[in-house]
């Protein structure tokens, strides 16, 4: 049973979902810089498991609509995303699955329909509630007020990372996708670098990349990016202030569905929440039922540690 292409209208957008199986929908939500093609170890297990199995496009990325605003992707539209997908695809019901930016995204989604959103799990980035401040501020405090690069505040100028990133997409994603993996040796993410240096700056492009990650797959992401660009899936980042309006009015109120979280234990994306994680999460949800660190993954947890990601969300799923 091979997946195949949906389209469905968001306010005078459109999303791609790639779509697999039959039953109540499980709506995947990728994060930066991926695809729904992230989700290609987990279409076919959920769907046997006997769901739908719906891996998104975010709108800027693949097949999905690519807005030139960056208003266009704030946090309020990507709901609005989520929310046509599962009217159009669950009868107006879906179990949300998120890792990276997906993850605040299903995070945020579920927190703010719970007449839609049965269920969420994130992968990679934790939920700590609102927050006293957008991150962005908080980052700048912290690294531009002391000289230091911080990628966020990088992708802050419109233009800027775009043209660093589209003058070999190829040489991009081997370099990010290296760098966040649990195969990157320790400083394999450059520590240290100065304010205003480019991204790429100190990543290894590896000879031979981890078998995790073929050649073919490699091919189809810059295939995508090649034909989207990155401003759609950098807008994201461009929109913290606006986000925070809006999870402001939710401040102080918890996740009630049933959740999961898991990330790799060598993802460098949940080092940056520092100790305790677990014990500060729960404190945001009235039902977190797993908490889960995958030995040996870094940040491509599904795509690292397919069997083992796969094996804790069809349980999860399962339980429900």
């Amino acid at each position: 049973m091979a997946h195949e292409f949906r389209y469905v209208q968001s306010g005078d957008q459109s999303i791609r979902v790639a779509v697999q199986g039959s039953g109540p929908l499980v709506l995947m939500v990728h994060g930066w810089p991926e695809s729904w093609y992230s989700w290609r170890h987990q279409m076919g297990p959920i769907a046997e498991a006997g769901y739908t199995a719906a891996a998104i496009d975010v709108r800027g990325y693949g097949g999905s609509s690519k807005p030139q605003s960056v208003e266009a992707y704030d946090m309020a539209n990507i709901i609005a995303d989520n929310q046509a997908v599962a009217d159009a695809l669950g009868g107006g019901k879906a179990i949300l699955v998120g890792h990276d930016w997906g993850a605040p995204i299903v995070w945020n989604t579920a927190w703010a329909d719970t007449e839609r959103f049965t269920a969420v799990c994130g992968m990679s980035i934790p939920h700590m509630g609102h927050g006293s401040a957008p991150m962005i501020d908080v980052a700048r405090k912290m690294f531009t007020e002391n000289g230091l690069f911080f990628y966020m505040v990088y992708f802050q100028d419109e233009g800027g990372a775009e043209a660093e990133f589209e003058a070999d997409v190829r040489d991009t994603i081997r370099r990010i996708y290296y760098a966040w993996s649990g195969d990157a040796p320790e400083g394999g993410w450059p520590i240290g670098k100065k304010h205003g240096e480019p991204f790429l700056k100190g990543m290894t492009n590896p000879e031979k990349f981890p078998a995790w990650l073929k050649d073919a797959d490699i091919d189809y992401l810059v295939k995508e990016f090649e034909g989207s660009g990155f401003r759609g899936p950098l807008n994201r980042y461009r929109n913290f202030h606006r986000d925070f309006a809006v999870s402001s009015r939710r401040a102080g109120t918890k996740i009630s569905q049933p959740a999961l979280f898991m990330a790799g234990d060598r993802d460098m994306g949940i080092r940056m929440f520092g100790r305790d994680i677990e014990t500060r999460m729960r404190d945001h949800f009235d039902d977190l039922r797993g908490f889960h660190m995958i030995p040996g993954a870094g940040h491509w947890n599904q795509q690292e540690k397919p069997a083992e990601t796969n094996r804790l969300l069809l349980d999860w799923l399962k339980a429900l």
